[in-house]
């Protein structure tokens, strides 16, 4: 029998437990819909790669379930890894920039981008779109405790956030720009018609005086 639980409030903790590198190999969107699946009982809490098995424990433990390791279908977990980009490859696509959750990649259209290792979360994301192949992972060397871990999916959280308000904002400037410009193509096409009706008007009175 799937056991639920109230979303609210307990989404809220799981999540707080999750890495946040919303890499989405649990299956989900990122970390906050992994967590709302787990609490409402649609997942489970074997699926995180980037976890493992330190994860899984912890969530057992939260949610009074048996442990289950992580699913090696969802993958398997590995060291702390940052992307790399090899920059004498880099075309600037900015493809790559597009991917990332957290805006760890910086740089322009056909200029050369890097990697801001210490906002990398490892998802991974940004080495597909990459036409060149110019992006590879590699391994931190990091040991970090469990408080540490935390500290670090908070930020990253944090930057996932920021970004996605930044790409809402630029979302809502864009369409407001592109109605902006609708209505004063209309303006223009209104005073167009305007002027052609009173130009006929001219011309009929003209002919009438004649």
């Amino acid at each position: 029998m799937t056991r639920t639980y109230p979303v609210d409030t307990l989404a809220d903790r799981i999540d707080a437990m999750l890495p946040q590198t919303q890499c989405r190999k649990c299956g989900y969107a990122g970390c906050r819909p992994y967590a709302e699946a787990i609490a409402a009982g649609r997942a489970g809490i074997n699926q995180c790669p980037p976890g493992g098995d330190e994860l899984a424990r912890d969530l057992a433990a939260l949610l009074g379930v048996p442990f289950k390791p992580l699913d090696p279908a969802y993958g398997v977990c590995r060291s702390p890894a940052v992307a790399v980009i090899d920059e004498a490859l880099c075309i600037g696509c900015t493809l790559c920039i597009q991917a990332c959750p957290v805006d760890a990649i910086v740089g322009a259209a056909k200029v050369m981008h890097t990697v801001i290792a210490a906002h990398c979360t490892g998802c991974e994301l940004c080495v597909a779109p990459c036409p060149v192949d110019c992006i590879h992972m590699a391994e931190t060397g990091e040991v970090l405790t469990r408080e540490q871990r935390r500290s670090i999916a908070a930020q990253a959280r944090r930057r996932f956030h920021a970004r996605n308000e930044r790409l809402q904002r630029e979302r809502e400037e864009r369409a407001a720009r592109l109605a902006a410009s609708r209505e004063s193509m209309a303006e223009v096409k209104k005073r167009a018609t305007i002027q052609k009706a009173i130009a006929r008007a001219q011309a009929r009175l003209q002919q009438r005086e004649r």
